[in-house]
């Protein structure tokens, strides 16, 4: 469970590594005890300005590297990936929380999307329209240029392969700055990045000040797309300040995912499957089901049993095989929840399982069922990012529907019901960027992933994915 001096965190830049110890830094505090596990490295302007200067060189050798060529990197990084699964998970647990399962999981998610996107590399095609003898009009697709990158701590192994492999299946060079929170656990896919062959200037990787990181490479004549995965409020102070230079953005932000439970259900299927995806994660995930619109001929059954099966659950150190939901990521994430739990109560909720911090070390939260949860309470409105599972009832089809499109963001819903023609119209009418029928399933390496509404823009996954990359333009000739 150690972090390894290959792995400790530190910044790359110009296919070097560089350690704390050469740099100002920050600790990294493990959320299972509250104890510092290492130091994480903050780049320097000087950093930054030779990420940039080596991006710019990269993406000039790489935009012209074959496509097969691409792809290969990215499939010997997906095999080191799943060679690596057991460290990589190990660190991932240590830094972030989550049971070693959920980890493992990620990481071959992760390799998943490295393999799907090594193809696609194979496959970026332009056209030739149809012109009168003597001419010929071509549409390219072509790599837009060096991308500026920032994740969140929540994924800490699939967050950055999401941003580095699109990048470099499309031809584009890429600096990266993941989370100060989880930083070895990028370090760790980094170097299999490196080890896979991917050349130095290729990929950048740093750390620091956010809002210093984001303003300098942003401002940047030679970065030319913006990608991010975080909160709403930073997506939207990030899409800010690359609107300067009108650059190409991807945002994939937050989501307060809307689950509509109809009385026809498996009503054992959607409970079992609901209670481990709602927890996943300790809830700190964007895709989280949240808001549970339930009809009214089975809401008190459904809660009854819903909340019996999340005090079941076992909350402990992610590294306990027993363990079902680990801690929460930081200390802030504890409060916040807490005050949404204090402030639905008040306002008449009831609260059905959990509701407070569990004692000890580390930052662990009981998960936490809701029952009547008022429609002005804070946590109806505002993405609660925690363990915190938020019921009310509903009537007809219509009710429930505008509920789900109540709020402004639009990233993920659910929906649980046999009947065919119902489930057409939620797939037509609810607002988001992805809908599951029956299922949680959200991710696939095919399929696109993003949001609409202040849930972002743009698509990340399947070919959607590589497109985000690309520009287009018209060649005609005569």
């Amino acid at each position: 469970m150690t972090i390894t001096a290959d792995n400790s965190p530190s910044i790359y830049v110009s296919g070097r590594w560089i350690t704390a110890e050469q740099r100002e830094s920050e600790a990294v505090i493990d959320p299972a005890s509250g104890g510092e596990i290492s130091k994480v490295p903050h780049a320097t302007a000087s950093d930054l300005d030779h990420a940039l200067e080596s991006a710019d060189i990269g993406f000039k050798e790489w935009r012209s590297t074959p496509g097969d060529q691409r792809g290969a990197v990215l499939h010997r990084a997906a095999a080191l990936i799943r060679e690596r699964a057991d460290s990589l998970a190990a660190i991932a647990t240590r830094e972030q929380g989550k049971p070693l399962a959920e980890a493992k999981g990620e990481i071959i998610g992760a390799a998943m999307i490295l393999e799907f996107h090594a193809g696609e590399a194979m496959r970026i095609y332009g056209r030739v329209l149809p012109r009168p003898a003597g001419s010929r009009s071509l549409v390219l697709k072509q790599p837009v240029g060096p991308v500026a990158a920032f994740c969140a701590w929540n994924f800490p192994i699939i967050n950055v392969v999401r941003k580095i492999s699109p990048a470099i299946a499309a031809g584009c060079s890429i600096i990266l700055k993941p989370s100060e929170e989880t930083p070895a656990s990028a370090v760790a896919v980094m170097h299999c990045f490196v080890d896979a062959g991917l050349p130095p200037n290729v990929a950048q990787l740093v750390f620091g000040v956010p809002d210093d990181i984001s303003r300098h490479l942003l401002s940047a004549p030679q970065t030319r797309k913006l990608s991010f995965t975080g909160s709403v409020p930073v997506g939207k102070h990030l899409f800010s300040l690359a609107a300067k230079t009108v650059m190409k953005m991807t945002l994939e932000l937050g989501g307060h995912a809307p689950v509509i439970i109809f009385d026809d259900c498996d009503l054992d299927a959607t409970i079992d499957t609901l209670v481990g995806h709602k927890f996943r994660n300790a809830g700190q995930v964007c895709i989280s089901p949240t808001r549970f619109y339930v009809q009214e001929g089975i809401y008190d059954e459904f809660a009854k049993r819903f909340a019996a099966q999340t005090k079941a659950l076992k909350v402990g150190p992610g590294v306990d095989p027993e363990t079902k939901m680990g801690p929460m990521a930081n200390s802030r994430r504890p409060d916040a929840i807490e005050a949404m739990v204090e402030n639905a109560t008040d306002k008449g909720a009831r609260l059905l399982a959990g509701g407070r911090r569990l004692a000890g070390d580390g930052f662990f939260f009981q998960p936490t069922v809701i029952a009547d949860a008022p429609l002005d309470s804070l946590a109806m409105n505002e993405e609660p990012f925690g363990p915190l599972a938020l019921l009310r009832p509903f009537g007809k089809i219509e009710e429930a529907i505008e509920h789900a499109n109540r709020l402004p963001y639009g990233l993920a819903a659910y929906c649980f019901t046999q009947d065919a023609r119902r489930q057409a119209v939620l797939g037509e009418q609810i607002e988001t960027g992805m809908v599951c029928i029956n299922n949680v399933r959200t991710s696939w390496p095919d399929a696109p992933f993003g949001g609409i509404k202040e849930s972002g823009f743009g698509s990340e996954d399947g070919p959607e994915g590589i497109d985000a990359h690309l520009i287009t333009k018209a060649v005609h000739s005569n």
